[in-house]
């Protein structure tokens, strides 16, 4: 493996000469770069932005919005919802000027929100390790387009860049950023976690992090929807095999081989597709204990690894990267938003170097790739049943379980690594470096 990736390294620097590597990193072509993807997807949206219409969930979210300041009927507060609450806030704030621009509102906080992310990769231009992650991001980005610019995902992914990034000089706003996107996607949780297991700010995490859901649980309660606090936990319970979940690939093929019983249907309620078959609501039912459980075994094996004194930088990030692997490979709902729950970890782990952090970063580029693949281009060909496209998605999936096993593995080895000694810092010397 790592000879294919050394050659594949090579390759890619025959093709940028020298001359052409120092010029991808450096500000004024990566403003460039990241100016003229913007426009690409602002070209892309143009039309239904011209038109008033809203593209991917957003009309979705545009109904909540327009239900809450029409008729003061907010989700999350007065009616059960299947979002955290904290996902109320980026859906209202688009619909402020209205139905009309609120294809434009959301693609401008897209927008700004990535554009924090490429400075918090690049640390404004000071950091030329971070412009291979910048540029890695922004080719994720475009790849991922079709589900980055039309879901919360788009927004949650750049939070937890710039989180993960500030977490070693600032970690209250670090917690704060992290918190936040907890509380519009339940996802960020995970990186959280691994925060709290590995870092030497857990007790500054955990306190922001409690402090940040007070604060959100007091003005839920003080609006009178407490009620519905936790209402997206029990509303995603029931649900059953999602169409692209990894652990539904089998169902899959036994309705594409025309086995009796399996069939792919859409469930009206959440506009979805969902498989059933045989022993599929076994394995429904079992997917989110089992998902717990891996959480859980690798929650103890990051504690292990970081009393056993493993780089902290490089524990917290690999320790991330397998919790949230672990909440896709596990999880009956699968969904190409997904992809966007990993990928600001490899890319602030690319960030730090590109060595340890390659084979993740050519794996999650295959993955982003083979997703979009799948949806939007080939997802009615594989409601049908279509074997190229069921093809696309096993390979999707098998990757995905790669990425968790490459996460688990690398933390194994931290965890069994030998003990590192503490480092002695003079008191004195520890002043004067701070001054």
């Amino acid at each position: 493996m790592s000879l294919l990736l050394d050659r594949l390294d090579s390759r890619i620097e025959r093709t940028l000469t020298a001359d052409r590597l120092r010029r991808l990193r450096t500000p004024r072509v990566l403003v460039i770069g990241f100016t003229a993807v913007h426009i690409a997807f602002l070209t892309a949206l143009l039309p239904a932005m011209l038109t008033g219409k809203v593209l991917g969930d957003l009309p979705l979210y545009r109904t909540w919005a327009e239900l809450g300041f029409t008729t003061g009927i907010w989700q999350g507060i007065d009616v059960q919802w299947v979002y955290p609450i904290g996902a109320l806030g980026p859906i209202a704030l688009a619909g402020i000027g209205g139905p009309y621009l609120y294809q434009f509102l959301w693609f401008l906080m897209t927008v700004a929100l990535n554009a924090a992310a490429v400075c918090a990769l690049t640390d404004f231009g000071r950091r030329i390790s971070g412009y291979r992650a910048a540029w890695w991001w922004l080719g994720l980005s475009f790849v991922l387009s079709p589900v980055g610019l039309l879901r919360l995902e788009g927004l949650t992914a750049p939070l937890v860049i710039v989180g993960l990034v500030l977490l070693a000089r600032r970690p209250v706003a670090a917690t704060v950023l992290l918190s936040v996107a907890t509380w519009i996607k339940v996802w960020p949780a995970a990186v959280v976690l691994a925060v709290i297991a590995a870092s030497r700010h857990r007790v500054t995490v955990i306190v922001t992090g409690a402090g940040v859901t007070a604060v959100i649980v007091a003005g839920v309660w003080l609006l009178g929807g407490l009620r519905y606090l936790t209402g997206f936990v029990t509303m995603q319970s029931d649900r059953a095999l999602q169409l692209e979940a990894p652990v539904t690939t089998p169902w899959v093929w036994l309705v594409a081989l025309g086995h009796p019983g399996s069939h792919i249907y859409e469930n009206y309620a959440i506009a979805t597709r969902e498989v059933t078959g045989p022993g599929a609501d076994v394995a429904a039912a079992a997917m989110t204990p089992l998902m717990f459980t891996a959480i859980a075994a690798i929650f103890l094996l990051l504690l292990v690894a970081h009393r056993r004194r493993a780089d902290v930088s490089q524990l917290l990030l690999i320790g991330a990267l397998a919790l949230v692997s672990a909440f896709v490979v596990f999880n009956k709902v699968g969904s190409p938003q997904y992809m966007l729950w990993i990928a600001p970890i490899v890319a602030v782990g690319v960030a730090r170097g590109w060595r340890a952090w390659r084979t993740p970063g050519y794996v999650v580029m295959a993955i982003a790739i083979l997703t979009t693949l799948i949806f939007p281009v080939l997802y009615l060909p594989l409601i049908d049943g279509d074997p190229f496209a069921l093809i696309l998605l096993t390979l999707r999936n098998a990757l995905l379980v790669a990425l968790l096993a490459w996460s688990v593995t690398t933390l194994v080895r931290l965890a069994r690594g030998p003990r590192r000694p503490r480092k002695f810092v003079n008191p004195r010397v520890a002043a004067l470096q701070r001054t």
